[in-house]
Formats: structure tokens, sequence, C-alpha cells
């Protein structure tokens, strides 16, 4: 028996534990701030070698202070699930496992140049650097045989296989005192770049003595115009696939196509993919190198156009859509070990599911739903390893059986972090939009919301406009952080979204305007229905096309006391001067040439008349997606007329706000502005 004593003594003991935990969470809890977010470390990059023993993946973590980052390389055993840090000089990433698993080849700055290739042994032992180019190299990949090693680098067209030359080139350029760029291509910029004349990707190979092949000589194609280029090596080394565009100068259109490139430096090529006018992407060959998996677009002038998986049968030189009936598009697909099922995710009713399919294109079955997945390898003999993130949880990596069973996470960078957090609850409602359709909308909630109280709203409209507010972690439009300060927060995904299947995406296809505009006032009728909201307290705020949808509110309605326009279209006419204007009169409808009145029509700039809601314009200099003059046309046209407006300029920025300091700042803009129109 238990004596008193015992007992007293262990209910005393139980009392501190809980005081303790009590007393902790109560200090620790509290809502969300851009500084949280900054100080979360993002888990990426994720490989798996090749038997499925060991995984590698990079983790990166900033420094507000000195507004630096660092990335690094782990590597987690299969069996024990433990993790250890790789490199330490905050430079690496791209991890490649040798073919034997024994080595980790990688992308590294820390010679202080632009990023070479190095190579690791995993038993022990220095990196060594593989490359030393005067060009970066990404992208790694062995060969098969574990002799080579595949890589992509940016290099001037002539340079004829002279690396002298290539650095006599760069040192003309650097030396020269003509300052002006002079083009006759449609494309000529990207992003927050510009394409230098003459400069092309192509795919070289390494000894790992350092000798280096180029593999695509005379190729000028390019390669993905952002991030890494979608490549792989055939079994038995002799070929490589590689998504690149097959169209010429002057680049009326970018169509990526799949070429196979022979690796014997002979620069023979073959475009298996060229019946087809829509994009080709993500190649990777089946385990016995019979057959390429792939993905195909079939509308170029749709860039949201589903993608299906698609396989090409090297022998018989024939092509097999899989996923034709399938309402869904697909991406990041694997083969397993025995290329009898494909694992991949696709984007199904605002999250990102993974999926398993038989090779044949049958028995399509949802592996895991919740949140949004990503980067799925093969994990040890019966294990699949993977991203996850969602509206409260930023990404870490978790694993699950191939037949969805059996959860588990596998890394805990931030959850010391995540449990100091008091997020507010998240609603996941569908209500009736334009036509009657449904429409789905997540709604967040501020910390400690009590309904009996009344709370301003604030709309969150997502870009795109072919896109959504998934449940996700988003570290540049957070949802949980918009509606920390006591907003109640609405996410709709409009007409137009993906993850509803195709028509639903390709519903507001040649007019931006009507349907999403609805579908946003629909759901700020079903929150301001509600009790506890405050319907003459109401922002809506978006960026890129949210911000264009932002500027065409502003045009049709007073409803909204604040607007929010973060690097938004304003002027149709203007978006011409885009660094992607291929498909855009398809897009719009209408053209400066043809269609005018159309595109008139669904234009903000033609209703500025209606202008009186209180707008925040946010814009960088360095966004050539939605070039800097389309701000600056809004908020000087605002300024015009007498209406409250302010500016924020960001000159060494893109379309995105990508420094810690500026983001921080970027939330600190955004809260002053939602407090003076919406706060009591």
């Amino acid at each position: 028996m238990i004596s008193a004593t015992m007992k007293n003594s262990f209910t005393a003991l139980l009392s501190v534990i809980l005081l303790f935990v009590f007393t902790q969470n109560s200090v620790a809890q509290n809502p969300i701030t851009p500084e949280m977010m900054w100080q979360m470390d993002r888990v990426g990059g994720l490989t798996v070698s090749p038997d499925g023993s060991k995984a590698a993946f990079t983790v990166t973590s900033f420094d507000i202070e000195t507004n630096a980052s660092e990335t690094n390389i782990y590597i987690m055993d299969a069996d024990s699930k433990e993790s250890r840090q790789l490199t330490h000089h905050g430079t690496e990433g791209s991890p490649a496992f040798s073919p034997d698993g024994n080595y980790l080849a990688f992308i590294s700055r820390r010679h202080g140049g632009s990023g070479q290739v190095y190579v690791m042994p995993l038993y022990g032992g220095e990196a060594r650097q593989i490359t030393d180019l005067p060009v970066g190299a990404s992208a790694p990949k062995w060969f098969p045989d574990g002799e080579r090693i595949a890589f992509s680098a940016t290099i001037h067209a002539d340079y004829n296989g002279d690396w002298d030359v290539m650095k006599r080139i760069q040192e003309e350029k650097r030396n020269s005192k003509v300052t002006a760029f002079a083009t006759e291509n449609r494309m000529y910029r990207h992003w927050d770049r510009w394409l230098e004349e003459g400069m092309y990707p192509r795919i070289f190979s390494a000894t790992l003595d350092g000798e280096v092949t180029d593999l695509m000589p005379d190729s000028r194609r390019y390669f993905n115009m952002m991030g890494a280029p979608s490549y792989d090596i055939s079994p038995d080394g002799s070929e490589i696939a590689i998504s690149a565009n097959s169209t010429e100068p002057p680049y009326e259109r970018l169509n990526y196509d799949i070429f196979l490139v022979k690796t014997d430096g002979s620069g023979e090529t073959r475009n298996i993919t060229s019946h087809n006018p829509a994009n080709d992407s993500n190649p990777v060959y089946s385990p016995d190198g019979q057959y390429i998996l792939y993905g195909k677009q079939r509308m170029w002038e749709f860039y949201a156009d589903k993608t299906r998986l698609a396989v090409y049968d090297r022998e018989a030189e024939n092509i097999t859509v899989l996923t034709e009936d399938i309402d869904l598009s697909f991406s990041g697909w694997i083969w397993s070990e025995n290329g009898r099922e494909i694992f991949m995710q696709a984007q199904d009713r605002a999250k990102t599911s993974l999926f398993s399919i038989r090779a044949d294109g049958t028995r399509l079955n949802e592996v895991f739903r919740g949140g949004t997945n990503g980067g799925v390898q093969l994990f040890g003999s019966r294990n699949l390893i993977f991203s996850h993130h969602n509206f409260q949880d930023p990404a870490e990596l978790h694993q699950i059986r191939r037949d969805g069973s059996r959860l588990e996470k596998l890394t805990s960078f931030n959850d010391e972090r995540v449990s100091q957090i008091d997020y507010g609850r998240v609603e996941d409602i569908t209500y009736k939009g334009a036509n009657g359709n449904d429409v789905q909308m997540f709604v967040v909630y501020p910390p400690d919301f009590d309904e009996s109280n009344t709370y301003p709203m604030v709309m969150m409209i997502h870009g795109g406009p072919h896109g959504i507010f998934g449940d996700s972690f988003h570290y540049r439009w957070n949802a949980h952080a918009f509606a920390a300060p006591g907003y109640v927060v609405a996410l709709p995904n409009f007409h137009g979204s993906t993850s509803f299947g195709q028509e639903f995406t390709k519903s507001i296809h040649g007019n931006h305007a009507d349907l999403p505009y609805r579908d946003i006032m629909k759901a700020a009728d079903v929150l301001a229905g509600r009790s506890y909201i405050d319907e003459n307290r109401m922002a809506a705020t978006g960026g890129s096309y949210g911000g264009y949808m932002v500027s065409w509110i502003a045009g049709q309605t007073d409803r909204f006391a604040a607007l929010v326009n973060h690097a938004g279209v304003y002027n149709l006419m203007a978006q011409f001067g885009s660094d992607v204007t291929g498909h855009r009169a398809y897009s719009y409808g209408g053209s400066p040439w043809e269609n005018k009145d159309h595109l008139a029509a669904t234009n903000p700039a033609e209703f500025a008349e209606n202008f009186s809601s209180p707008m925040l314009v946010i814009h960088g200099e360095l966004d050539y997606r939605v070039p800097i003059g389309q701000g600056l046309e809004v908020y000087g046209v605002y300024k015009a007329r007498g209406l409250d407006a302010r500016l924020v300029y960001f000159p060494d920025e893109n379309h995105w706000i990508l420094s810690a300091q500026n983001s921080i700042y970027w939330y600190e803009e955004l809260y002053n502005w939602l407090e003076r129109y919406l706060k009591d």
C-alpha cells in the first residue's frame, strides 16, 4: 500500500510539474510575429541514396541582424532515423548520393567564388573540390558507374570548349564602359535578371579528377527559367533526358520539350516530344531504362493547363499518356524500385496530397492527405520520405508506409519555436460563389478569439491567378501573421484557383476580373453575415494577381475600409512590358492591338474615377514579372486625385520580399496600415 506521506509527496511533486508546465506554456505562448518566422530553420533539398538507406537534406537558417543566411547539409539514417550535420560552411546545397551511397556530391561556395561541385566521403574525411570553373555549377547528378558527375552551368555559346575564352569574355564585359543592353528578342529578361545575350545553360560532366566535358556543345537552349534544370541520366549512363526550350529567337514563346542527349560529348541530341505544342517536363528513367516518365501539358497558351503523366517507350519510340482522364495536375514523380508503381504529388482541394498509381495508369491511390506535401522519395524498404507543412507547422521531413499507414515525423528543427506560438483556429468552409458554384475558403482566426466580440476582417487574395491559398506555412503571406493583431482572415480560393479541377481553373481564361471578383464579394458577404464581424472594418489585400484584384476592387466598390496592393498589376496595357508576354493576349482575352474593348473592360486603370478606399502600394524595383511602373502608376493616380495612399518601395527586391529585415519591415508597414483604418 502507498502511505499517506508518499501520496502527499507524489501529489506535491505532480503539482510542481503541472505548475511548471503551465508556467512554461503561459510564458511561451505568444501570437506569431515576422521575427519568429525568420528565426525558423527551413528544411529542404531532400534526396535519398540509391539503396534507400540514407537521406540527405538541407537546412537554412537566418541571422536577422546581419540579414544573412546559412545553408548546410544533413544526413539521416533510414533505420535509426538519426540525423547529423555533414557540412558546416554555410554555403552548401544540391546534395547527390554516389551510386554506392558512400559519397555525396554537392554545390558549395566555401572557396569564396561561384558555386562549384564538391565530393565528400560519408565514412569520414574532408570534401574535395571537383570543378574550378569561371562560371557557377548547379544540379549535380552521378553517372551510374560512379566515375563522373553531371552538372549544369551557364556559358557563352562562343566559348567553344575553351574556358580561357570564357574568362576573356567575362573580363571584357567587366571592363567595358558601355552599359547599354540591346536585343531583338521578345523574351529578354526573366523575374529579376536580364538574359545576357549569348549566355545559355548546358549539361557538363566532370570526372572525379576534375576533367570537364561539355555534353551539349553548340546548344543554345534555355532550361528551367527558375530553379534547377530538370534532367535525368539513363541507367546505362549513355544518355541524358532533359527538358529544354525548343523555340528559336526571338522567343515569341517558350515551349519545353524532352531532349535525349548522348553523354559521349558528341552533342548528338534528339527531341522526342516535338509533336506537342505545350510544355513537357521532368523526365525520369524507369529502373530498367526502358521508359521515360515525364509531365505533359496540351495548351501552350494556358500556363495552368493540368500536367499529365506520360511514358515514352525508348524501344518502341511511342508515348502513352497515363492520366488524361484524371482531373489532377501532377508533379514530383518517381518510380518504385521495380518500376511497377509511380509515386507523386498533386494539389487537391486546397491541399497537396501524395498519390500512387500503377505504371499502366490504373489504381490511382491517395497515399496521404493533409497540409502541403512534396519532394517524395523512396526511403528504406517500405517507406516514403517527404516534406510536410501546414498552416501551423513549417516544413519538416516525415515518412509514411507506401500503403498510407504509419505516418511519422522525422525532423523537429522548429518544434520548440512552434510550441511558443499561440495560433488561432483555422476553419475550412465551402460557400456558393459566382454562378452558384461551390467555392472553398479558409478562415483563420486570431488567438484568443471570442465569438461574443466583434472583429475587423482582412481578405487575402492569392496571386497567379492560377494558384491557391493552401493549407501551407507561407513565409511571405502567412495567414496567422495577418490574423495575429486581432483580425479574422479570409482566404477564398476563387474561380481560377488550382486544385479544384481543370474546368474551375480554366474558367477565368480570357477574363481575369469577373468571376474572382464575384467570388470575393460573396466571401465578404458570408463573413459579414456573422455576428462577430464588423463589416465597416474590412480590408482587402493581395499580391501579384491579388494586387490586380485589389486595384479592380478599388474601381468597383467602396466596401473595404483599406486596401493593400503588393506587386500588383494595375494597367493591363502596361503588362505587355512584363518578362513573360507570350500568353497574355489569350489570358486577358484582348491586347493593345486586338479586342481592345474587352481588355479595357477588365483593366483596373479604366476605373480610376471610382477610387476611394485608401490603398497601401508596395513594389520592388527588380520586379520584372509585374514591372515597377505598375505600382508607381496606381500610387500616382491615387495621389493626383487627393486620396489616401502610401508607397513602400524596395530598390533591391523582386516580385517577392526575400531578405529578413525587408520582410519584417514589410509586415510593419502592413500592420500600421491596417491598424490605421480597421482598429477602433
